[in-house]
């Protein structure tokens, strides 16, 4: 544990980050380093002047291994289903596929096969990356000390290298199906031809570069919302735990409390980054 509140605090938030230093950098412990080289950041300084090639290797590696969770645990579930009275673990799944699919279906107008699978995966993977957040903040960190690890996050929504990929990635899937779906042009009539209107060409022309530029700035503003907004609320959440944890032995309550309310952050913040990306996929695919 770091001496001071505000280095155990720092040292929590820290990511484990890879990149590559400079030759002649002066590096934490004293060293300097006689070629450029690739390695771990051992201090937040560190892992600042690595730029922005250096990764985060703790929240990819729970980021994919929570993943693989998803995957193997449905698909064990999956070829052991049976027809008759289901068990506690296949009633729960099927519980949750029963609700994504009906989410879909009173969110998204279009056809689309993707869309429902799509919904599954983000409403389960985030849940699962957020569910991290009720651990105790000092277990894993600790352990990874122990280890010769100098920094372990285990929460990887509270990285917004994380969230805003994942945002990003349902933007690529809306610019993709709008194209598909309607073409350029299409595309095009969408951006220059709302929310500003008329049937006199003249002003149809002039309105143009006025819807494009409210349409423009409300497309961006999408994955930028939709990453930050699941990015703060859960940063904010292990903020709150990590200063529970500086209380000591009295902590516990404080923790169980906070554990509690933070469930339903936890799977409220699943289910709206799922919804709205059923809604801006569904927009994509809407005729006007």
């Amino acid at each position: 544990m770091a001496e001071t509140a505000s280095g155990y605090i720092q040292h929590h938030l820290q990511n484990l980050t890879y990149g590559q230093l400079p030759a002649d950098y002066v590096r934490a412990d004293g060293s300097v380093l006689s070629d450029a080289t690739w390695t771990f950041a051992h201090s937040a300084q560190e892992a600042a002047d690595m730029g922005f090639w250096a990764l985060h290797v703790d929240s990819m590696f729970w980021s994919l291994l929570l993943g693989f969770v998803f995957v193997g645990l449905f698909q064990f579930v999956a070829k052991r289903a049976t027809s008759g009275v289901p068990g506690g673990l296949q009633n729960a799944i099927e519980s949750i596929v029963e609700f994504v699919d009906t989410s879909v279906k009173e969110s998204f107008s279009g056809k689309n096969a993707v869309i429902a699978p799509l919904g599954l995966t983000i409403f389960c993977w985030i849940f699962l990356m957020n569910l991290m957040d009720l651990i105790p903040v000092d277990w894993i960190p600790g352990l990874a000390t122990l280890l010769g690890i100098p920094y372990m996050k285990i929460v990887p929504s509270t990285d917004p290298n994380i969230t805003m990929a994942m945002s990003l990635s349902v933007f690529m899937l809306m610019i993709f199906y709008w194209i598909k779906v309607k073409g350029v042009g299409g595309m095009f009539g969408d951006l220059a031809l709302h929310p500003f209107s008329s049937s006199n060409p003249v002003f149809k022309v002039l309105l143009m570069p006025v819807n494009l530029l409210l349409e423009t700035v409300s497309l961006i503003a999408k994955p930028i919302s939709l990453g930050l907004r699941l990015f703060g609320n859960m940063y904010a959440g292990e903020l709150i735990f990590i200063l529970i944890a500086m209380i000591g032995y009295a902590q516990l309550p404080l923790h169980f409390g906070w554990a509690v309310l933070h469930i339903l952050v936890i799977t409220l913040q699943a289910y709206i980054f799922m919804t709205l990306t059923i809604v801006y996929l569904s927009m994509v695919h809407e005729e006007h």
